[in-house]
């Protein structure tokens, strides 16, 4: 009997999604929680699972498309002993007799549907329906690691070994692969194979560091060749996305000029070449997002400095001791710590204006959002709870949500519920900048890069100092310029005195 597939809720606030990539066939045979579909919505990219077993009938979608949530996607048979048989033995000619309709050729689709269900990585609803890590912020506890060491060379060398540095991603064997949707469609892109690769990320998640990794690995076996034997060995290039007379180029450096330096379809206009390309969903919401925030915010920005040359002393000499239990100490989390106690003694910038209602709600919890810059855009995770959190605490879980939202492994709820947000450009370069709020927050602190600059001392010497621009923008409507500099005086006090801020409650 025929099901119908609807697209199930996608989180609070969250109506439709574009389809990416649709995994499975008509005539393919898949399990429960196996990935159908990818799906990007607002700002996160989600797999669509199979509520059932059995085989697919129909699908009633195409790549492309904007699907609503409630919408049928497809219709499936429900077929749960013949998809069992299916997954576990080679295909036979003929099935139990509890599959009622009967094809012509039944043994090719099981073993379409093995391949679509490798590729597809049932594990991959995994950080949508669970995401144990996400619930770390709310209660902390001793400082435990998230993720394993990164993988040497080695073991990532005997990965490619050990999945026959395949030239083809199909991904055929009945082994479960660790990654995500996106993580998965990547590798296909650079021609991995990542059957029987083992993650750096958490639980042995394959991350894009990893995908990269085995390019790297690859491209450097295929340029160690005997020049004679290139022509020869040309066909395996290809399969990496670099030119068949390569050999020398990264596959992976190839692939970027081609899929982000060179964006969207050829096309001409009255004066000379272009590039048209899709507007994807996140864009819109982050254009929309920002047309209603430069709109209705009356935004006014305050600059100043934070003299970090005692935090930077005290970072560095504690890094080593983070480092063996796992922490990659930072400057963010100390910044994070600072905000996330400054916010408790200053509600006017933990707070939203409800202009319906005349309100004001003000927030007794701090979720700070996070800006990361993402290939898909920028994000801003929600760090849960900052202000109940130690230091170690913040390092842990702020590391896990970066890596994530960048491997876009990472649940809708992880965007939602921010009271605060934080840019910090300092990787990247810059000091003072005006950034836009974040509505319906009234405030955000952006961070540039720290520099050591000359300066005038108590006793009128002269010394270089390592300073951290920041650069407060924050709604006047709400937020009083007195209130807004009271607030950004105490975030460089904590900065500026590293014991207080480990102390600060």
């Amino acid at each position: 009997m025929a099901t119908e597939i609807k697209l199930p809720s996608l989180g609070e606030g969250v109506e439709s999604g574009d389809v990416l990539e649709i995994y499975v066939k008509v005539g393919d045979v898949v399990k429960p929680e196996q990935s159908l579909l990818e799906l990007e919505t607002d700002k996160a990219t989600v797999a669509v699972p199979s509520p059932l077993s059995g085989k697919i009938l129909s699908i009633a979608i195409q790549e492309g498309d904007t699907v609503k949530v409630g919408q049928v996607i497809g219709t499936i048979e429900a077929t749960a002993a013949a998809s069992s048989q299916a997954s576990s033995q080679a295909p036979t000619p003929a099935p139990p007799a509890a599959s009622a309709p009967k094809p012509t050729a039944p043994s090719p689709a099981p073993a379409a549907a093995v391949s679509v269900a490798q590729t597809a990585a049932p594990i991959a609803p995994a950080p949508i329906a669970q995401a144990p890590v996400a619930q770390a912020p709310v209660a902390p506890v001793a400082p435990k690691p998230i993720a394993p060491p990164k993988p040497t060379a080695a073991p990532i060398a005997a990965a490619v070994s050990a999945s026959g540095a395949s030239s083809s991603p199909a991904q055929d064997s009945d082994e479960v692969i660790a990654a995500g949707p996106a993580i998965r469609r990547f590798a296909r892109e650079v021609g991995v194979d990542l059957t029987g690769v083992s993650g750096s990320g958490e639980s042995g998640r394959i991350t894009r560091e990893d995908v990269l990794a085995i390019v790297r690995h690859q491209g450097q076996a295929a340029a160690a060749k005997p020049a004679a034997s290139a022509p020869a060995s040309s066909a395996s290039s290809p399969a990496l996305g670099a030119p068949a007379n390569s050999g020398v180029d990264s596959p992976a450096k190839a692939a970027a000029s081609k899929g982000i330096e060179k964006p969207g379809t050829p096309a001409t206009d009255d004066y000379g070449p272009i590039r048209v390309d899709r507007m994807t969903k996140i864009r819109k919401m982050i254009a929309n997002q920002m047309d209603k925030s430069w709109s209705s915010v009356p935004r006014v920005v305050n600059f100043d400095d934070a003299d970090v040359t005692e935090l930077e002393a005290f970072r560095q000499s504690s890094k080593d001791d983070y480092a063996s239990r796992g922490i990659k100490l930072t400057t963010m989390p100390f910044l994070i710590k600072a905000v996330a106690t400054a916010l408790k003694h200053h509600g006017a910038l933990n707070a939203q204006i409800d202009s319906e209602n005349d309100q004001i709600i003000y927030k007794d919890y701090v979720n700070l959002g996070i800006a990361v810059d993402t290939d898909r855009g920028l994000v801003v995770p929600t760090l849960k709870n900052a202000d109940r959190m130690s230091i170690p605490d913040i390092a842990y879980a702020l590391a896990d949500l970066s890596n994530r939202v960048r491997n876009n492994d990472f649940a809708v709820s992880d965007l939602r519920g921010g009271t605060f947000t934080i840019s910090n450009l300092g990787a990247i370069g810059g000091t003072y900048s005006t950034p836009i709020v974040n509505v319906p927050e009234v405030a955000i602190l952006l961070v540039g890069r720290s520099r050591k600059m000359p300066m005038v001392m108590q006793d009128d010497s002269i010394k270089p100092r390592l300073m951290m621009p920041l650069s407060l923008a924050y709604d006047h409507r709400l937020v009083d310029g007195a209130t807004a500099a009271r607030f950004l005086n105490d975030i460089i006090a904590y900065l500026e005195a590293p014991s207080r801020l480990l102390l600060a409650i």
